[in-house]
């Protein structure tokens, strides 16, 4: 009966009162209203299903985050459940349905969804013909954001260009954020998902075009600030930045080691010319 525009994951679409609805994939019971935009959890969760069946549309660079993308639990209102589980194996997530702790068994305690406040897109932009221009893109970002995916533009803080990066910063903490307002974690969602060509939207992909220009990107990198800190512990660092933290602590002992030996040598060399002049002495005395 009508065409999900903000939404190609979604089926049994049908007109109410005006509004096109549709029933979210993979969430039994869930409709969602097209005229705005779907929460990140419903999204995340209709792509588990799309991928397991076979559907999902995969663009030609893609690359597997395989700490992002997983089959959530969903509240009945579309936000993520604070405690995420895959089989006996769980974590605490944000509103953005990023991981912020340690992975678990099944007694994990998450007291609270944390609310992620700022989230920083960042997009390296392949070679341009031309050289960009820092009020341009600013200009065709925050139109875009504000007006694609309808979050308003106080809650575009910045966007700043130092080439080949481009850094969107959206901000939008727990007393800020008003009912009805779209929430800064589903906007990153779609607009990474855009960018990726893997577009959400119905027939609609996105087409960066500043000053005349196409613009295409190599890479995207998404980071997430919460209002209360992560709570990651030695296990979640990298065997990289492992390696690098026992090699400094070698580097360390080894010093102390080199300079106790040192010591002790000047030690022994100051106690033997004491000696030396002590019996000196006694000869001249003599």
């Amino acid at each position: 009966a009508c065409i999900c525009e903000k939404n190609k994951r979604v089926t049994n679409c049908r007109l109410e009162s005006g509004v096109c609805r549709c029933d979210s994939i993979g969430s039994p019971g869930v409709s969602v209203n097209c005229q705005t935009l779907t929460s990140k959890c419903l999204l995340m969760k209709a792509e588990m299903i799309s991928s397991k069946s076979g559907r999902r549309e995969k663009p030609k660079d893609a690359f597997e985050d395989t700490d992002g993308l997983y089959d959530p639990e969903c509240e009945n209102t579309g936000v993520f459940k604070a405690k995420q589980c895959n089989g006996t194996t769980c974590w605490c997530v944000n509103t953005a349905g990023v991981r912020r702790t340690d992975k678990h068994d099944a007694d994990l305690k998450c007291s609270q969804l944390v609310r992620t406040m700022w989230i920083i897109i960042e997009m390296k932009h392949a070679e341009s013909k031309a050289p960009l221009n820092a009020e341009s893109l600013k200009t065709f970002f925050k139109d875009t954001i504000s007006k694609r995916y309808m979050l308003d533009r106080r809650y575009i803080a910045n966007v700043l260009y130092e080439k080949p990066y481009i850094t969107i910063d959206l901000k939008q903490n727990s007393s800020e954020k008003s009912f009805g307002d779209v929430d800064i974690a589903d906007v990153a969602y779609y607009f990474e998902k855009d960018v990726k060509g893997d577009s959400v939207f119905h027939n609609n992909q996105l087409r960066v075009n500043v000053d005349n220009e196409m613009l295409s990107f190599e890479k995207t990198a998404v980071y997430y600030v919460d209002e209360i800190p992560p709570e990651f512990s030695m296990k979640s660092l990298t065997p990289g930045l492992i390696a690098v933290i026992v090699v400094v602590i070698i580097a360390i002992v080894a010093a102390i080691v080199v300079l106790v030996l040192t010591r002790r040598r000047k030690g022994k060399y100051v106690k033997a010319e004491v000696k030396e002049m002590n019996e000196m002495n006694r000869g001249l005395n003599a």
